[in-house]
């Protein structure tokens, strides 16, 4: 009756981000745990923007990352990046999986400003919903351009990676903390090296956009200015945060300063972000209200962050975080945690 599973058949859910890599495998029972995760920190430039730019670099990076930590070597990876496309659209009530997709197809290229030759395109039904034009089939599409996705799978496959599924991060993000059961959507927001935000309901993802920016920005400015490496600058960060008096702080009071100053403008540019974004999916079609927002990643760890940026929002917002084998949260690993299981059902 109990079978003791094989690592051939365990995915590893795998989050590349500008500013780390971070890895988790994971089990459900009753609730989503992360039986094993690890995350390390990326060489600026290896990934811009979220695309590749140094492919044998990321290579080398992810073998010594799975040598370390010895993970399954199937894996399901997570894309976020300026250049994807994800709108919602309307189309006539089609319980035929086969028909519906057939008319995304059709309809998709009215709303995706790239050549369908050259994208990827999948799509997520959100159900019936009731329009001026009477019952419509709700659909979430996403496109991403094929060369983009090819470039980063070859990377991942030439250290020796068998690449099991390519997901959306923001999917995955929702997916390992669930999409709100309540009528009002809900905003999440992971902020890394990218600033990566998706509004969700009970249906699912309905919008997302990657922005640049994030911590990963303030870990170089940082850097540049006080003479760190961006490990230090990181630990700095960590260390001040944006909840303690600045003199509560140990620590060289000047470094201790301008780690706060630029943790300051950081916060205020995402919120920026975020908002910028927010209000872009207000103006869609079908567009619903917000009543809150959930933030994970590497932000969600810095004292006084998450209330700082909720603040700037106005809106209620708790961290998401994915929990470890012991019970603990960690919101760092809550992205690579979706990507692990391709659903929660």
């Amino acid at each position: 009756m109990f079978k003791k599973r094989s690592s051939k058949n365990v995915v590893v859910g795998l989050e590349l981000d500008p500013t780390h890599i971070a890895a988790a495998e994971v089990a459900v029972d009753g609730r989503l745990s992360v039986k094993r995760g690890a995350s390390a920190p990326l060489r600026p430039g290896i990934l811009r923007d979220g695309e590749v730019a140094d492919p044998a670099a990321l290579t080398d990076a992810l073998k010594a990352f799975f040598d370390e930590h010895g993970f399954p070597t199937r894996v399901r990876l997570g894309i976020a990046n300026q250049r994807i496309v994800a709108r919602t659209i309307d189309l006539p009530p089609l319980s035929d999986q086969k028909a519906l997709a057939t008319a995304v197809r059709v309809q998709a290229p009215d709303h995706v400003p790239m050549p369908m030759e050259e994208a990827v395109l999948d799509f997520q039904p959100l159900g019936v919903v009731e329009t001026p034009q009477g019952p419509r089939a709700r659909v979430a599409i996403v496109a991403v351009r094929r060369e983009m996705v090819q470039r980063l799978a070859e990377a991942v496959m030439d250290a020796g990676l068998r690449v099991e599924g390519i997901d959306l991060s923001a999917f995955a993000m929702v997916r390992a903390l669930d999409a709100p059961v309540e009528s009002d959507a809900e905003l999440y927001v992971n902020v890394a090296g990218l600033v990566n935000v998706a509004v969700a309901n009970a249906s699912g993802v309905v919008f997302t956009r990657a922005a640049a920016g994030g911590l990963g920005a303030t870990a170089v400015a940082l850097s540049e200015r006080r003479s760190l490496t961006l490990e230090h600058a990181a630990q700095w960060m960590r260390h001040v945060g944006l909840a303690a008096p600045l003199e509560s702080i140990e620590g060289d009071p000047d470094v201790v300063a301008v780690t706060r100053e630029l943790l300051e403008e950081g916060v205020n540019e995402v919120a920026d972000t975020v908002r910028n974004t927010l209000n872009f999916y207000r103006m869609q079609e079908g567009a619903e209200a917000v009543s809150g927002a959930v933030l994970c990643g590497p932000a969600a760890q810095l004292d006084g962050f998450a209330e700082r940026l909720g603040d700037l929002l106005r809106l209620p917002l708790r961290v998401g975080a994915v929990q470890d084998a012991d019970g603990a949260p960690d919101a760092m690993l809550t992205v690579a945690a979706g990507l692990a299981l391709e659903d929660r059902a």
